[in-house]
């Protein structure tokens, strides 16, 4: 018999780590299988069944996962970020893409094997959007999940296109064959806001500005801010995004009006979040140095989303606005961290 199982790829970040902490703690869950390039690190290492170390890309890897497991959610947290998929997009594309096609190929076998819709949870993101110009994006306010789907970024256009995947594979996929598909993939999606986190360094995000100012701070070393004072776009503390992605993936299908639903916690500008990590760390030295193009995509992006679908499907509500993730959250986790008194 195959064991049942949860599936995690891209398991070695923070969120990655927040979720097999939580899957781990309820006790009532089938195992955790994780699939990463780096493998895990090995204080997480305890709390899964297994550790495959490899690629989305390899289909005969996915293949032994199929023959060895049931699973019946996956949580495909595996991508090349929006950064350093610009310096090469064409391999974003084969990671974001392809690696999402072959993941949801594996969910659309296991629901056949299974007998059961398989629970595939995505992580998309605010680079979906794209507005623009900044009277647009003054005037736009809080932007829904139907609005300004025009991405300026390889990433962007990724996410966006695997949205599409999924809806696809939930609801269309297969469609022409002699016989109806009689189970499917749930596919659920959280566009996420930029992302910040206590615990791991920043890598080079479009969003990173505000973690890199925190742990520059700590560290006592300067930090030139590459987007001007006056940007602003939607944030989340990174335990929130383990929130949302747990509370959607627990909801009710008949609750579901859609399968992309924005979630948002605070949307401060660059000046503010200079403020905030000024008042914590008085010897911080933060300048603005603007980067033309990575400031370009920070202005395509909103300054605020719309998540009132999520609040009203599945009950999504931040644990953390502005000064309860900085006061309660970063601050204390970051200082502590560089043993900063």
């Amino acid at each position: 018999m195959r064991t049942k199982a949860i599936l995690i790829t891209g398991a070695n970040g923070e969120v990655g780590h927040g979720l097999i902490r939580y899957l781990a703690e309820r006790g009532n869950m089938p195992p955790v299988i994780v699939l990463d390039i780096r493998g895990l690190d090995d204080a997480i290492r305890p709390y899964v069944w297994e550790t495959k170390v490899g690629d989305i890309l390899d289909t005969a890897l996915l293949d032994t996962l199929i023959n060895e497991y049931e699973i019946d959610t996956i949580y495909h947290l595996a991508a090349l970020l929006s950064t350093h998929s610009e310096f090469n997009p064409e391999q974003a594309h084969r990671v974001n893409v392809q690696g999402t096609v072959n993941l949801l190929r594996m969910a659309a076998e296991q629901s056949r094997l299974r007998g059961q819709d398989v629970k595939f949870m995505f992580p998309s993101s605010i680079a979906i959007y794209g507005l623009p110009d900044l009277e647009t994006k003054a005037a736009a306010g809080a932007v829904n999940e139907d609005l300004f789907n025009a991405p300026t970024t390889m990433y962007g256009c990724n996410k966006l296109y695997c949205e599409h995947l999924g809806r696809y594979y939930a609801f269309h996929y297969r469609q022409l064959a002699v016989s109806d598909e009689p189970y499917h993939v749930d596919f659920r999606a959280v566009r996420f806001p930029g992302l910040i986190s206590a615990l791991t360094m920043p890598t080079g995000g479009t969003s990173d500005y505000a973690p890199e100012m925190l742990h520059a701070a700590a560290a006592g070393k300067p930090y030139a801010c590459f987007v001007r004072p006056d940007s602003r776009i939607p944030f989340m503390a990174m335990p929130d995004a383990i929130k949302a992605l747990l509370t959607l993936a627990q909801a009710p299908t008949e609750q579901l009006t859609r399968r992309v639903y924005n979630v948002t916690s605070f949307s401060p500008t660059a000046a503010e979040l200079r403020d905030i990590t000024v008042s914590a760390f008085s010897n911080a030295q933060i300048r603005f140095e603007p980067h033309q193009k990575r400031q370009a995509i920070v202005d395509s992006w909103p300054a605020d989303v719309d998540d009132s679908a999520a609040r009203a499907d599945w009950g999504w509500n931040p644990d953390y606005d502005l000064r309860a993730a900085f006061d309660d959250y970063l601050i204390p986790t970051i200082a502590e961290r560089y043993q900063v008194k």
